[in-house]
């Protein structure tokens, strides 16, 4: 079972890059640095946003289909970020280390089931989640504050 793990794409948040705390406010976002201990997850480049980086944090619809799981939450983006992480076959370090939600979806775009992992359990949770034929796409959550981190696809 071959799978993808992709991060947004970044031209929804360029506008964002650079302004002033007034803009970033009037689309309901703010800027914050990135501290020692912070780990702000960026959900472009699905990596951590360095120490002493800017990261953005706004509002993000990360479910836009219409159905009764439709969703929005905070989440970070690292400000500048231009390249969407791509991982084929792999659990990014930002994925594994963070105790996961991850939330198996069908075509209809319900949640048909879901597991919480950690660590090495994340493929084996994900792989298993796939095997499903009903399954379309998983997404994956910090199981800690809920906020949506990436999402799954299986590839050919």
């Amino acid at each position: 079972m071959h799978y993808v793990i992709s991060g947004l794409n970044s031209s929804e948040f360029t506008h964002l890059y650079g302004q002033d705390s007034d803009y970033l406010a009037r689309h309901n976002a703010r800027r914050v640095t990135a501290g020692i201990h912070s780990a702000l997850p960026d959900r472009i480049g699905l990596k951590d946003v360095p120490s002493g980086e800017n990261a953005i944090l706004l509002n993000h619809t990360y479910q836009p289909a219409q159905s009764p799981y439709h969703g929005q939450h905070a989440i970070y983006i690292h400000e500048g970020c231009t390249h969407s992480g791509v991982f084929n076959d792999e659990i990014p370090e930002y994925l594994a280390k963070r105790q996961l939600s991850l939330r198996a979806f069908n075509l209809e775009h319900y949640i048909i089931a879901a597991e919480l992992a950690t660590g090495h359990e994340v493929e084996q949770a994900v792989l298993a989640l796939l095997q499903r034929p009903e399954t379309a796409y998983i997404h994956a959550h910090s199981a800690r504050y809920g906020c949506y981190l990436a999402r799954v696809s299986r590839t050919l």
